[in-house]
């Protein structure tokens, strides 16, 4: 069986090992032994080990990464939208404990990376070598394939129970399961030095998800104006069909 490292087990890192686990053995690495735990109750192979914003001069490289096919990056290596924080030390944590990974790379990105602008944008309109965020990485791993997620829903995770702002604003959500089979088909196509934006390829705006999470009618107007996030490149080069093409319907 081929082994697989997921950098990062949390809500999305969890999903993606479960998709995963019945072609590859788990490898996971989390930052509270309590997670460690319960990783290790699934039958994943763990390592303990945490990336703070200061160097560790005794972050050593992961000892599994040797026998690794593949290496998922499921964490953030960004700050928060609007907030400079400095990560160039968190970040040189991860390329030290990755050492001279040779296999295929993956770092779930943001689309956050696109500016707050009412346009439909495109990978191309902001390369990966122009976002610090991916290109620290890109430096050493040049075979790393960025993954810009959209807002990730699913599950509980749901519009509904939060507390939102800005009904009218149209939305660039990806459900859990969409972006575990695509990481399935990259896999699968041992995909190298890829950018995809991994979002729903419909934008209700935020009104109309909330009702219809809640079995309400939308009696209101979708603008057709708004920020959106492109998926085709993502459908056309990788003959993707999204399981929840609709955030709408995220529930069901």
């Amino acid at each position: 069986m081929k082994k697989i490292g997921i950098i990062g087990c949390g809500w999305l890192g969890n999903h993606i090992a479960e998709r995963l686990s019945n072609q590859y053995e788990i490898f996971a690495t989390s930052t509270t032994e309590s997670k460690i735990e319960d990783l290790r109750s699934k039958g994943y192979h763990t390592t303990l080990v945490s990336f703070h914003n200061e160097l560790n001069p005794e972050m050593r490289e992961w000892e599994a990464a040797k026998e690794l096919n593949a290496i998922i990056i499921s964490m953030p290596f960004s700050g928060i939208r609007g907030v400079q924080i400095p990560m160039n030390d968190k970040r040189q944590n991860l390329l030290n404990f990755l050492g001279d990974f040779k296999g295929q790379l993956f770092l779930t990105s943001s689309t956050g990376v696109y500016p707050e602008t009412e346009q439909e944008f495109t990978e191309d309109d902001q390369p990966a070598k122009g976002v610090e965020s991916e290109n620290f990485i890109l430096d050493k791993f040049p075979q790393t394939n960025i993954l810009r997620l959209g807002g990730l829903m699913g599950d509980q995770r749901l519009l509904k129970n939060y507390n939102i702002s800005n009904l009218d604003q149209l939305v660039n959500h990806i459900h859990y399961a969409d972006i575990c089979s695509v990481i399935q088909k990259m896999l699968d196509k041992k995909s190298e030095s890829e950018v995809y934006n991994i979002v729903a390829p419909i934008h209700p705006n935020k009104e109309e998800v909330i009702n219809a999470q809640k079995n309400l009618h939308y009696e209101g107007t979708r603008t057709a104006v708004g920020r959106t996030i492109s998926s085709a490149k993502l459908i056309e080069k990788l003959n993707f069909e999204f399981q929840y093409p609709d955030p709408r319907y995220f529930h069901l």
